[in-house]
């Protein structure tokens, strides 16, 4: 989907409720009309998934991963009410976040970071969910302390295949690395140690069974959090196994397909 479909881009300060339906082309409007309903879709099997746990609804943010979709998504998502959005590359991230600015989003960074980008991450991300090695750690403090924005909530990803010898070449730190690196992100100023985040892996004995994933990843968040009691956010579940992820005790779950649909990305 090209931002061509679209007219005058429907972000800005008022752009919410009546004010934002009233300035929609018809392309606009039947976009946000299908990301409505599926976003209704969404909010059922979270639903179903917190009671069928035991859990409250509220112990459960949707983060909508918005990665190649264009800005206008962006800025029709915030005005069906969705408040936290996720993408995985600085450069499709950061123009989408400008031009989303003044809407209220939370922006949440979850593909892999390299050094070099992390300037400009810092520049418009709240959380970053992918922190894995400790040179990024300390780019990451660095560039914060610089820009002199708040304190940047940041995620250990953890690749629970490594924790079988596999993995290789995967983004995230085997689970015997995870206390190490939390406690170094703890440490650096201008960082926030939130908690854990993984992807059910594709390798090892762990993979196809999402459950089975998020329940080792439950394991981890509680052994962390007996040295930083605060870090309670558990970023885990995706379209396909969101059901699962609530059911381990994710507090964070990262919808992207389901929301968006499965539509040509922009191009």
């Amino acid at each position: 989907m090209t931002n061509d479909i679209y007219g005058p881009f429907p972000g800005g300060p008022r752009a919410f409720g009546q004010t934002l339906l009233d300035a929609l082309t018809d392309g606009q409007r039947a976009r946000y009309e299908e990301l409505g309903a599926n976003l209704d879709v969404v909010e059922r099997r979270i639903t179903a998934a917190c009671a069928a746990a035991g859990r409250s609804r509220d112990e459960v943010t949707l983060i909508v991963v918005t990665k190649t979709y264009p800005a206008e998504d962006s800025a029709l998502l915030a005005g069906l009410g969705v408040t936290d959005v996720a993408e995985n590359r600085d450069q499709d991230a950061a123009p989408k976040a400008e031009l989303c600015a003044n809407l209220p989003l939370e922006w949440h960074f979850v593909g892999q970071l390299q050094t070099n980008k992390v300037r400009s991450v810092v520049r418009y991300a709240n959380r970053v969910h992918s922190v894995d090695r400790l040179r990024l750690v300390g780019s990451l403090s660095a560039a914060v302390l610089k820009s002199e924005r708040p304190e940047l909530g940041c995620l250990v990803q953890v690749a629970l295949d490594k924790e079988a010898g596999g993995g290789e070449g995967r983004a995230g730190v085997a689970p015997a690395e995870v206390a190490a690196l939390a406690d170094a992100i703890a440490a650096a100023p201008g960082l926030r140690f939130d908690g854990v985040m993984t992807v059910a892996p594709l390798t090892g004995p762990l993979a196809g069974d999402p459950a089975g994933a998020f329940g080792r990843l439950a394991e981890i968040s509680t052994a962390v959090r007996a040295s930083h009691p605060a870090a309670t956010m558990v970023s885990a579940g995706m379209s396909g196994d969101l059901e699962q992820a609530v059911a381990a005790g994710a507090t964070h779950v990262r919808v992207g397909t389901a929301v968006l649909g499965v539509r040509s990305p922009l191009g």
